[in-house]
């Protein structure tokens, strides 16, 4: 398998950022709706939401190293079989899902440091607390990052449905460049 990004296909390292982010964004997002109804008796009421945080300010370091590499190693052009429409779409959701992604960490940052505690990241290290004199900071943040959240998912459900549509009504390749499968056929 390739290492680098090709004309015609994704490389071993694009996929695994590709594949890794949907992973830990799904779950971020799932653990985050069980999260609203867990009250002080559950036994995760403290786990789950460190869990959280610190896998969310990993991903937001992940999300870096991977818009650098996506620079180093720049992904195929769209297949010739692409209508201008759906150059254009794929494009404003990729950069609506880096920028939405990004927006996530300074919402759950102020979730967390309105009162003015810091974000302590799997006690391996803590975000201090900055902004903490503002009213009702986290309730505020709260409902951003819950519309950021919903927006992302939403988005990456219109992103599959775009890959699946190319793949089973298209028949191109547009699936299988990002799960590694070879041919020498690029439409």
């Amino acid at each position: 398998m390739q290492f680098y990004n090709s004309s015609s296909r994704y490389g071993a390292v694009a996929m695994t950022f590709h594949w890794v982010t949907a992973v830990v964004v799904v779950g971020l997002f799932s653990v985050g709706l069980w999260m609203e109804d867990m009250d002080y008796g559950n036994p995760w009421y403290k786990t789950a939401p460190h869990w959280h945080k610190s896998v969310g300010v990993l991903l937001v370091t992940f999300m870096l190293a991977r818009l650098l590499w996506r620079l180093k190693s720049p992904p195929p052009p769209p297949l010739n079989t692409h209508t201008s429409w759906e150059k254009r779409a794929a494009k404003i959701a990729h950069a609506l899902l880096y920028v939405l992604i990004f927006l996530m960490l300074p919402t759950g940052y102020l979730i967390t440091t309105a009162q003015g505690q810091g974000l302590d990241v799997f006690n391996w290290f803590t975000i201090p607390a900055v902004i903490t004199s503002v009213s009702n900071l986290e309730d505020y943040a709260g409902e951003v990052h819950e519309i950021i959240a919903f927006s992302i998912i939403g988005i990456a459900i219109i992103h599959m449905l775009g890959a699946l549509k190319h793949h089973f009504i298209d028949k191109d390749r547009t699936l299988k460049r990002m799960l590694g499968v070879s041919s020498g056929n690029d439409t």
